[in-house]
């Protein structure tokens, strides 16, 4: 029953990250007005609205022009959900929990406006930074040194790529947005899981890329946007990251 009843909430959060996306990079009110088709501008009904099943009963189309509604929407609330599921399997009904979704919902919908818009607003990262910070202290999950260590050396890391490109190439291969995402990540992370979250974010973004350009999809100078990987990594790093890092250590260190 709790299990099923994350998986709703993340379902009803997912809705809410998708009104985020669509109306934090345009600086818009997330309250006002209520939601409408983005093609006739027609007031989005109450039972319209309802995650996952209404895009079904619908069969993907507005109910009054029959424009079809991006997929973007229910993959975010299923995604969301299933987050929202794997935290509870995870931890439990424990303080850890509610700073483990407010974590992952960052992650979603940071995800989701970097893909569309290749930006990530401080009006998210920050908050969650300060949330990530007394949250991990509050319920003992990381002692306040390690995540203020997070905090710094995902900072730090990503702001010396930035300065690195620029003095070598020129250009800067990441955003400002990237620094204050990977110090939210170990924020909620410490800085060990951090650097874990980052090797993975590499690794996976390195193999998208390669993938994007031997298929003529990105050229060498298209942007890629590096957050949705950073975001992966510090999922992976949340859920299975002490597993991870007790097998590395096992069998590369012995």
């Amino acid at each position: 029953m709790i299990f099923a009843g994350a998986f709703l909430f993340g379902a009803v959060m997912g809705s809410f990250l998708n009104v985020c996306a669509s109306r934090l990079p345009r600086g818009a009110s997330l309250w006002r007005p209520g939601s409408a088709c983005p093609a006739c501008a027609h007031p989005i009904r109450w039972h319209d609205n309802v995650p996952l099943l209404s895009f079904l009963i619908l069969r993907g189309r507005c109910r009054d022009c029959r424009a079809p509604i991006g997929w973007r929407y229910p993959a975010v609330e299923l995604g969301t959900a299933l987050l929202f599921a794997l935290a509870y399997a995870q931890l439990g009904l424990r303080g850890e929990l509610a700073l483990a979704l407010v974590f992952v919902s960052a992650l979603m919908v940071v995800t989701v406006i970097d893909l569309e818009h290749q930006l990530i607003p401080d009006r998210i990262t920050l908050p969650v930074i300060a949330a990530g910070f007394l949250g991990s202290a509050a319920t003992g999950q990381l002692s306040w040194l390690d995540s203020l260590l997070g905090i710094l050396v995902g900072g730090g890391i990503i702001y010396a790529i930035i300065q690195g490109s620029r003095l070598v190439m020129g250009v800067e291969g990441m955003g400002g947005g990237d620094i204050t995402l990977a110090a939210m990540v170990g924020a909620f992370l410490g800085w060990k899981l951090l650097l874990l979250g980052l090797f993975l974010a590499v690794l996976v973004g390195a193999a998208v890329a390669m993938a994007l350009l031997a298929s003529g999809r990105k050229g060498g100078k298209d942007p890629i946007p590096f957050g949705p990987f950073l975001a992966l990594g510090g999922a992976v790093s949340l859920f299975w990251g002490k597993e991870i890092l007790q097998w590395y250590l096992k069998g590369f260190l012995g």
